[in-house]
């Protein structure tokens, strides 16, 4: 899991490095989990069920009845109010960290922009972002192009 710390700010831009880069998507797809348990933690249950009984008085006749409510949460509500605000705060945090890497990657030439979507966030080999590239370009020049330029940053 990549932290806020491993992005380093340089001159009041942003460095980052292969691993942050890596973990994009693990970001993105952070923020799409963490919603989903903000809106699981939120539901209510419902359940419902039959039952059978019998009248108290006479005529004693067998009869079914619907029964349904809410299931009561195994946590507490104060329990339950602080998970929520964790899982808020994760999701948050996420954000911060998916916001910074696409303002990042704003500043970069698009040529590199492209390297970078294909080979980091769509997670291609270096010969699918070759291929993708066109002209001249190989597997071997396109990794070299991109280290160069990190080495740069």
């Amino acid at each position: 899991m990549i932290r806020f710390a491993d992005i380093e700010r340089k001159n009041g831009g942003v460095v980052l490095d292969k691993k942050v880069l890596s973990d994009y998507i693990d970001i993105c797809e952070l923020i799409s989990e963490m919603e989903e348990e903000i809106q699981n933690l939120r539901k209510k249950k419902i359940a419902h069920d039959k039952v059978t009984g019998s009248n108290p008085e006479f005529p004693y006749e067998q009869r079914s009845f619907h029964v349904s409510g809410i299931i009561e949460a195994d946590l507490d509500s104060q329990k339950l109010k602080s998970e929520l605000e964790l899982l808020k705060e994760r999701k948050y945090q996420a954000e911060k960290m998916k916001a910074e890497i696409d303002r990042w990657m704003k500043t970069i030439p698009a040529r590199m922009q492209r390297i970078i979507r294909m080979k980091y966030f769509e997670r291609r080999t270096w010969d699918e972002v070759a291929i993708k590239l066109g002209k001249t370009a190989t597997a071997d020049n396109t990794r070299k192009e991109f280290e160069r330029f990190l080495q740069k940053k």
